[in-house]
């Protein structure tokens, strides 16, 4: 299949001419074989373009300007449809040409008609550099594999593992804090039973010794006059009596 690209070559047009160029830079890099045809050196060239562009693809003049590109005889479109197909790497495809094995497009194709594929390996569609990058994507997913193989689950589990740790603890830390707590309020009261106690103590032994300091007065007031302290008020009566004789005689 050749592909075949009208354009003007004594065209006064600027635009035209540069477009023309575009076209047919692009293809040499793609290394598509094209046959150029001139429309303004030969009539049947002009001819065959205009009558052989769909209706709908002409201007409203209806005189199509080049370039135009064919494959054969079926139209492939203009220039900017051309633009379009480059911009979107579908090039091929707008051309109706199999892309070449390797290209980006082939492997857009191969995903497009199969879908996508295991470990990173597309058949009938990669090069030698996009083959390397898929093996060693293989080698660096293996690795991942073995170590996660190796790693304990309580690795693994990461954040999660440490959560549901931390919540345990945070569990049992408040089981122990509320029971510290009640504790602590039980010896605080404890203490301040002990505290008014010891605060009393002093006032009853206070009040005990007063007690027992006017039950020993009390009892001194009360007790009766020993017989030594009468013997002397009886002596002195004798002494007076006799006394009292003597001067009598």
């Amino acid at each position: 299949m050749v592909i075949k690209v009208f354009l003007a070559s004594s065209s006064g047009s600027t635009a035209i001419k540069k477009k023309q160029q575009d076209v047919l830079g692009f293809l040499e890099a793609l290394k598509v074989d094209y046959a150029p045809l001139d429309i303004a050196c030969n009539e049947d060239n002009r001819m065959w373009m205009r009558e052989n562009v769909p209706v709908e693809k002409k201007p409203t003049n209806g005189i199509p300007l080049p370039p135009q590109i064919f494959n054969e005889e079926s139209y492939c479109g203009d220039y900017e449809t051309f633009f379009d197909a480059k911009e979107d790497n579908a090039v091929y495809a707008f051309l109706g040409l199999p892309p070449p094995p390797g290209s980006k497009e082939a492997k857009e194709a191969y995903l497009l008609e199969n879908g996508p594929v295991e470990n990173g390996t597309i058949v009938n569609g990669t090069d030698d550099a996009e083959d390397e990058e898929n093996l060693e994507a293989e080698e660096e997913n293996i690795d991942d594999d073995t170590l996660k193989r190796e790693v304990p689950m309580e690795e693994c589990n990461g954040d999660e593992h440490t959560e549901e740790v931390e919540a345990e603890v945070g569990g049992e830390t408040g089981e122990e804090a509320a029971e510290e707590k009640v504790a602590e309020e039980k010896e605080a009261v404890e203490d301040t039973e002990e505290s008014l106690e010891n605060t009393k103590a002093p006032v009853k032994e206070e009040e005990a010794q007063e007690e027992a300091e006017d039950e020993e007065a009390k009892g001194e007031d009360d007790q009766p006059v020993s017989e030594e302290e009468e013997a002397p008020e009886e002596e002195e009566e004798e002494v007076t009596e006799e006394a009292e004789e003597e001067e009598d005689e």
